[in-house]
């Protein structure tokens, strides 16, 4: 997927979304992997993977999980710009995806494989991540998804190592890795719908 369709979706003189008009990025140390914490029609985790000059991106309902033996569901969505990882705001009601998101991690990633491409092609990423929250390795597995969704399905599922745990790290670190901040907080400082938000808070 491209730029293209990321654009398409939205209107940047509403939106406080970045427009990723330029094609020119800084290049940092390490690939970036981000989680968004978004509070739009209904809360959802968004995971995105930095490869190819943009980040990748997968809905992801009900967020990560450190347990192995459950299997979160995502849904590809369309690449977003590198600086999107670095978005939290309040994207405005009657827009694409509006609510309130949040940085809930960050922090960069290692691909396990020598070929990303590859194996994306082929439905099996293996990765490490090396976030403020999630840590260790992981895998995005392609399945063959539910109903009639036309966006690729995968699986993400943590390997069973030393950050391998049953507690639900979604519940115990709700706020912010960037400011700190719940949803309610953040809809509150960007005039965001305070109560809307909250609702995304435990």
């Amino acid at each position: 997927m491209a730029l293209e369709e990321y654009r398409k979706k939205r209107r940047f003189d509403i939106t406080p979304e970045p427009a990723a008009d330029s094609t020119a990025h800084p290049r940092k140390k390490g690939l970036t992997f981000v989680v968004h914490k978004h509070r739009a029609s209904h809360l959802h985790y968004d995971f995105r993977l930095q490869w190819n000059d943009v980040l990748l991106s997968w809905a992801v309902p009900k967020g990560p999980s450190l347990n192995p033996s459950v299997k979160r569901f995502a849904t590809q969505v369309e690449d977003h710009p590198l600086e999107y990882a670095r978005f939290e705001g309040v994207i405005p009601q009657g827009e694409y995806g509006g609510g309130t998101v949040m940085v809930w991690d960050i922090g960069t990633w290692t691909p396990a494989v020598p070929d990303v491409d590859e194996a994306l092609r082929k439905g099996e990423l293996k990765f490490a991540l090396h976030g403020k929250k999630l840590k260790g390795s992981w895998v995005l597995v392609r399945t063959r998804g539910l109903g009639r969704s036309p966006r690729p399905a995968w699986l993400l599922i943590k390997h069973r190592d030393a950050y391998a745990t049953d507690r639900d790290i979604t519940v115990e670190q709700p706020r912010s890795a960037l400011s700190n901040r719940t949803l309610a907080e953040i809809a509150r400082d960007e005039g965001g719908d305070v109560a809307h938000a909250a609702s995304g808070d435990p």
